[in-house]
């Protein structure tokens, strides 16, 4: 962590700033679920032991440490880009859209950003994007814990919808079992269907959910409170409400 810390206090110096923001996302790479973004901005008295990138945490210290992330952060934002938009805008604009939302939930602008390598445009404030960003800020590292361990907690609802696929293990990533899953059952209302192997001449049709079978998408995605889905007893409902294409599936018999 002092490492860390030590990067991110260099760029308060060189840029007369005090409040830090980390951003990074987690959910680039899945054939299923959304994107998500997390924004965390930490002033100069920020001490959190055992925050590193994400990757290289287990999930139960992922867990324990987003509420000390929540603690510490003068603010925190997240937000993410359903399978649906990224479908319609691609990946990488759907990260951009997930990582504005993000920062559109925060009370506490900071005055410079630090991306993992995502070059945003039009933030309230500086920003500088630099390769393993998750291993090199604290505010960054901060950040890729929020965005995983929301992310993870989607993906264990869309287990609970979707059990046919296994979300709970791969999390959606392209495994084995995944493609496997895919040629037995086709892909469901959650996957990427612009993503190479989803829709490649498999079942094809989407699938109904477990909860619902018609529906209408909102025309807006919720706002995410950090603070109140991280909670350790948060409702599936909850989950619900910030993925409409789980919850109104857009599939047809």
């Amino acid at each position: 962590m002092q490492q860390l810390m030590q990067y991110d206090e260099r760029m308060r110096q060189a840029n007369g700033a005090r409040l830090i923001g980390g951003l990074d996302e987690a959910g680039r790479g899945p054939l299923a679920g959304p994107v998500v973004a997390a924004c965390v901005v930490l002033g100069p008295e920020a001490r959190l032991p055992g925050v590193y990138d994400s990757k290289k945490l287990t999930r139960a210290r992922r867990e324990a440490l987003a509420p000390e992330i929540l603690a510490e952060a003068r603010s925190a934002g997240v937000g993410l880009a359903t399978a649906a938009e990224i479908d319609r805008i691609n990946i990488l604009q759907a990260t951009h859209l997930a990582s504005a939302r993000a920062m559109g939930g925060l009370a506490a602008s900071p005055e410079f950003l630090i991306t993992d390598f995502l070059k945003l445009r039009g933030a309230p404030c500086p920003v500088l994007a630099i390769t393993k960003g998750d291993a090199t800020s604290l505010a960054v590292a901060a950040a890729s814990v929020l965005a995983k361990v929301v992310r993870d907690r989607i993906m264990a609802v869309l287990d609970a919808e979707y059990p046919q696929y296994g979300f709970a293990g791969h999390k959606g990533y392209p495994t084995r079992d995944h493609y496997a899953a895919l040629e037995r059952h086709g892909p469901s209302a959650v996957h990427r269907f612009s993503f190479k192997g989803v829709a490649n001449g498999s079942a094809g049709a989407k699938v109904f959910s477990a909860s619902a079978d018609s529906g209408r998408l909102p025309e807006e995605i919720p706002q995410i409170d950090p603070i109140q889905f991280l909670a350790p007893d948060v409702a599936a409902e909850l989950a619900f409400g910030l993925l409409p294409e789980c919850e109104f599936p857009v599939a047809a018999r």
